[in-house]
């Protein structure tokens, strides 16, 4: 179920960036972060119940949580009209959490993929909270990093698990160089965003 989970994960961020971007309608997307966001939420509570309790095992599950919430806060706040801030204060609370993901997966685990996927979504969380409570206008950069994570990170590797591929070591440790382009790309979005705004204020200094 996990898997299943991460892939409607992909989805539900596939079209949250796409939303971001303008390019679908935010209360339709609302309506479909709520349905996944919900699904997450009972698909969590489940795996504790018919899981062994361990505290490795209800750290996997504590994960589940933050999307499931994170999807039923945005989608609320959409249909709501809410001012997004209570959202963006989750969010950097959730991106510190991610930050202690990412280290137990380094640290613990020698797992460079798990790793890498947590720390991109902390920094993903770490964007919501500059756009919701900073405000500040960064929306096409937020909704691209959420295309490129919503497949290098979620769809795609919930896919490859789900099909056995995933069960080769070489090809799953090989993904961890596909992360790395990641972030070498979202790293030159966000010199494009600086160089903008610099070119963008030297002209109206101009």
């Amino acid at each position: 179920m996990g898997n299943i989970i991460l892939l409607l994960a992909g989805a539900t961020l596939f079209l949250n960036g796409k939303m971001t971007l303008g390019k679908a309608d935010a209360r339709n997307v609302a309506v479909f972060n709520l349905f996944v966001g919900s699904f997450q939420v009972l698909g969590a509570f489940y795996l504790i119940i018919v899981s062994e309790s361990s505290n490795a095992m209800s750290l996997g599950h504590a994960s589940i949580f933050l999307f499931g919430f994170t999807y039923l806060y945005l989608g609320i706040t959409i249909l709501k009209g809410m001012d997004g801030s209570g959202l963006g204060y989750f969010s950097l609370w959730v991106s510190i959490l991610s930050v202690v993901y990412a280290t137990v997966e380094f640290a613990q685990y020698g797992d460079m993929v798990k790793g890498l996927n947590w720390v991109l979504w902390s920094f993903l969380w770490g964007m919501f909270y500059l756009t919701n409570c900073k405000k500040l206008p960064i929306s096409e950069f937020v909704g691209k990093i959420s295309l490129v994570l919503s497949w290098v990170t979620l769809t795609i590797p919930s896919l490859l698990t789900l099909t056995g591929v995933f069960d080769n070591q070489t090809i799953y440790k090989a993904w961890a160089i596909v992360l790395v382009v990641s972030i070498i790309y979202i790293g030159y979005l966000g010199y494009l965003l600086f160089y903008k705004k610099k070119e963008k204020t030297k002209a109206i200094a101009a």
